[in-house]
């Protein structure tokens, strides 16, 4: 009887554990989202500087009682600069959004929405991306929505674009609006 080599067996067994590995990592509820340890927790900190002439951005703007949309931007990142009219769009239909610049010079922050138009009411500037860490930020963009009493209902990464944002954001949204 010819004996099998243990490099002939470790192929299949390293094949079998990765296709079991991601069957079970696509039996999630939602395989596309992205968890917060923040979704239910008081917001983080925001940014202490702002960007200078614009209005600074405070903790206590995020416990107001409304709720508030904070997004995560720079102007640099062509994702973010995809989603800037919807986040006018959003602030022209009254709700409030704020923006923290990260990883940015405040030159080409100001520039950016000197030129495109700043859908903001107030701004954090955070150009070390220490704020970014801080609300588990991987990439720009990112936006939380988060209660009038300050806690994060909601995570989105990603430009606010297309049918997920109509899907996935749009209806997180709709519903902590309803709950104010």
């Amino acid at each position: 009887m010819a004996k099998i080599s243990p490099l002939m067996i470790a192929p299949p067994v390293l094949f079998a554990c990765l296709a079991g590995l991601f069957f079970v990592g696509m039996q999630r509820d939602n395989p596309d989202d992205l968890r917060s340890v923040f979704l239910g927790q008081p917001a983080p900190p925001v940014p202490e500087k702002g960007l200078e002439g614009r209005p600074l951005l405070t903790d206590a703007d995020l416990r107001t009682g409304e709720v508030t949309i904070v997004n995560f931007w720079a102007s640099w990142c062509p994702p973010c600069r995809a989603e800037h009219p919807k986040l006018k769009e959003l602030d022209a239909s009254g709700l409030r959004v704020a923006g923290i610049n990260f990883k940015d010079g405040e030159a080409q922050a100001q520039k950016y929405l000197t030129d495109d138009g700043d859908p903001f009411f107030a701004t954090g500037f955070d150009p070390k991306g220490a704020t970014a860490i801080d609300w588990g930020v991987t990439a720009p963009p990112e936006t939380f929505i988060v209660a009038g009493d300050g806690t994060v209902l909601f995570r989105y990464a990603g430009p606010l674009i297309g049918s997920d944002y109509e899907q996935r954001f749009r209806p997180a949204l709709e519903e902590a609006l309803a709950a104010e």
